[in-house]
């Protein structure tokens, strides 16, 4: 009960910050391994190149995908 009156007093407008806090703390996310940001990383470049229209080589694709999920990107790409 006090931790509702407590969230009363607080003013509302920063709601998207209270629910992302509480999210944090009911589902704590892993650290990623320096190999998973890199990982990331050049996903990441991968997808902004393909938002902007741009080419994307398929060997670059394979040297950052799993064979599954490449394998994922090429039934869809003919779907």
């Amino acid at each position: 009960m006090s931790e509702w009156f407590d969230s009363q007093k607080k003013p509302s407008g920063n709601f998207r910050k209270l629910l992302q806090e509480r999210l944090d703390i009911a589902n704590p996310r892993r650290e990623l391994t320096s190999e998973e940001t890199k990982r990331l990383g050049k996903l990441e470049t991968i997808a902004a190149r393909l938002r902007r229209g741009e080419n994307v080589q398929n060997r670059q694709l394979q040297t950052s995908l799993s064979a599954d999920e490449y394998e994922q990107i090429g039934a869809e790409w003919d779907t």
